[in-house]
């Protein structure tokens, strides 16, 4: 973790440098922002915490703890980056970092619309938001209104699908892909990242909402159902290929995905949601294919799908193959890495 992590931050030594691929991005938009959920996790295992943690003060004073779009803004996307402010709040308590997203958070929280996570990627981006803003404040509606949102994207609304197939434990990614559509082999097309989200959005979630919380029997079910679907198509090097159920179309090691399901899977056995016994092999094979395929002995991450919302987005994935963006992949690894040094530290333990 400390290898891959070092390389990312000699790329990007100024946090608030903006992100230049077709065009400029601040960086504070979601890709970024999950690589700071990665490295809060990092600096909560690490011995010497204090260069990460600084890094990430940096990266919020540099946007004044703001969001893209604004105090108003509804996107998931836009708000992912207050995972780490809130965690930086909880720290140190000083107004500002909370300002913006609190303004956002509690606009929603006053309005009935609940069609706003169209897509299953918005589970993560938003859904540990709502949580640590309800566990800081202790204002359960919070708690209520993410709820309302994921049953929404869950079920469907009346003007839009379910993206959850109860059948096979996955996420189609939006109403796109819903079917009748269908992967080339026939099979319906589940996107390895899409239903990584969707997994880490629950270990997260589960992390830190209360026990009586309401729709926590819910995020409960829903990483033990994923994790059956996922356990089922992982492949023999440990890796997952992009589209789950066809092998084909597109196949061949992704990191993103396997490092999200390695996380959400270790997570669920540390909460004691997931049985070890099952779930412990699949991580560690998860684990050790990252580490040794995807790896690059300078620290930098191969393996990466560069952002899409399908199996053929942004390929061709490979060993070589920087992605359009460096950073949520890197962010995935280090979330799979802190659970994994938790597991392999518990199993240690006397």
């Amino acid at each position: 973790m400390r290898l891959v992590n070092g390389h990312f931050m000699r790329e990007w030594p100024d946090p608030g440098q903006a992100i230049v691929t077709d065009h400029a991005r601040p960086s504070n938009i979601w890709t970024r922002g999950v690589y700071y959920e990665g490295l809060m996790a990092l600096q909560a295992v690490d011995s010497d915490p204090q260069e990460e943690r600084a890094y990430a003060v940096a990266w919020g004073e540099a946007h004044h703890w703001g969001l893209a779009g604004g105090p108003r803004t509804r996107s998931a996307d836009n708000q992912c980056c207050a995972q780490t402010y809130l965690e930086l709040y909880q720290a140190d308590p000083r107004p500002e970092r909370i300002r913006d997203i609190k303004a956002s958070v509690d606009a929603m929280v006053a309005s009935s619309q609940v069609s706003d996570w169209w897509w299953v990627d918005a589970l993560q981006m938003a859904m540990p938001v709502f949580a640590k803003l309800g566990v800081i404040t202790q204002d359960p509606r919070y708690f209520e209104k993410m709820h309302a949102l994921f049953v929404a994207t869950r079920d469907g609304t009346g003007d839009r699908p379910a993206l959850f197939n109860p059948r096979d434990g996955l996420w189609w990614r939006d109403h796109d892909f819903v079917p009748p559509y269908r992967e080339p082999n026939g099979a319906d097309c589940y996107w390895s990242r899409g239903n990584g989200w969707a997994m880490a959005a629950m270990a997260r979630v589960l992390e830190v909402i209360p026990a009586g919380a309401p729709g926590r029997e819910d995020y409960v079910r829903m990483l033990q159902a994923m994790a059956a679907g996922v356990k089922a198509v992982q492949r023999p090097d440990g890796f997952w290929n992009a589209s789950l159920h066809d092998a084909d179309h597109f196949g061949g090691k992704e990191e993103s995905g396997t490092a999200l399901f390695a996380y959400g899977l270790a997570a669920g056995v540390r909460l004691g949601i997931l049985p070890a016994a099952e779930y412990r092999p699949v991580i560690a094979r998860a684990w050790t294919g990252l580490v040794r395929e995807a790896v690059h002995p300078d620290g930098f991450l191969g393996f990466v799908q560069g952002t899409g919302k399908q199996p053929s987005d942004s390929q061709p994935v490979g060993y070589d193959r920087r992605p359009n963006f460096d950073d949520f992949g890197v962010g995935c690894f280090l979330l799979a890495g802190s659970e994994a040094y938790r597991l392999a530290d518990a199993a240690s333990a006397p």
